[in-house]
């Protein structure tokens, strides 16, 4: 694996790319002390495991180039004077259509860190957004509720979608939530979309006391929202194993069934870069393989 330069050097190289990385002794998360530097570590540690949840998927970055305290803004644009090596893909937006970036190595990763991206975000399509690859299952917990709640609904997701023959692997939002992530055999995103209301719809009639699944915030408290829009080719997720841009250094953590049915606490399920990177093996390696993809009942 190669290291990353001490904070007095700027230029690495890294896969045969020449890449300068600035500002590496900057503070990013301001409660901890964790650095520019630990955040690239982060991701050259985790790269393996994100990389194949990013390939072919037009990435959004979540930048914050002062830390977790300063300025934050959404980049979706190719920059100017990035590095012609990029891979990209251009998207249609609403009203324009935009080069993104597609994460496709470790050095484009690393390079888009160095930009302040701590978060990573992609849609549930690759390529085209007229065919999806998986469906998200967005679980938000509402005031009075927290992730315990929603491992509870997320327990009674997983027997809905099995019952239609279909995988969930788990993972935490990295904030307060949590995500099922379902692959696909492509399909078009009104069917995606369609399915998703449908299930959010399902639980909500087995937990009336727990779940809503309209947009009105102000039916949220005490429930969790299931949030089947996430499943629109417009709309974007945090990927697994990005960094969130929370106080402390947290990640959106992929889990196993038995850590969602065993949460008692939200602490349980906060998982810091550290202990993400110490654990034995990856609980969402299948979720990429073609043959665990699934077919949406129509």
């Amino acid at each position: 694996m190669p290291a990353l330069p001490d904070p007095s050097a700027t230029v690495t190289e890294i896969e045969g790319r020449r890449l300068k990385l600035t500002h590496l002794d900057r503070v990013y998360y301001p409660e901890t002390g964790w650095t520019k530097a630990a955040a690239l570590q982060y991701y050259l540690k985790a790269a393996d495991l994100l990389l194949p949840h990013l390939a072919g998927r037009p990435a959004s970055f979540l930048r914050l180039p002062e830390g977790v305290t300063g300025e934050r803004f959404w980049a979706k644009r190719v920059p100017p004077g990035a590095p012609d090596w990029l891979a990209t893909l251009d998207v249609e937006h609403r009203e324009e259509t935009l080069r993104h970036v597609v994460v496709a190595d470790l050095p484009t990763l690393l390079w888009a860190v160095n930009l302040g991206a701590l978060e990573i975000h992609v849609p549930q399509w690759r390529q085209s957004p007229a065919e999806h690859d998986r469906l998200i299952i967005d679980l938000d917990p509402g005031p009075g509720t927290t992730i315990v709640d929603c491992c509870a609904i997320a327990l009674l997701a997983r027997r809905e979608l099995a019952a239609d023959g279909l995988t969930a692997w788990p993972k935490t939002s990295g904030a307060k939530g949590l995500h099922l992530v379902v692959p696909l055999r492509p399909v078009p995103e009104r069917t995606a979309v369609d399915y998703a209301r449908r299930l959010a719809a399902a639980l909500r009639a087995h937990r009336p006391d727990l779940v809503v699944d309209r947009m009105d915030r102000s039916l949220r408290t005490g429930r969790v929202f299931v949030d089947w829009s996430q499943n629109s080719s417009s709309k974007t997720t945090v990927a697994p194993y990005s960094l969130r841009a929370g106080p402390r250094p947290a990640v959106s953590a992929p889990l196993t069934w038995t850590a969602v049915r065993n949460c008692r606490s939200p602490e349980d399920l906060w998982l810091t870069p550290d202990q993400v990177l110490a654990r034995p093996r990856d609980p969402m390696s299948g979720l990429t393989d073609p043959a665990r993809a699934g077919e949406l009942p129509r």
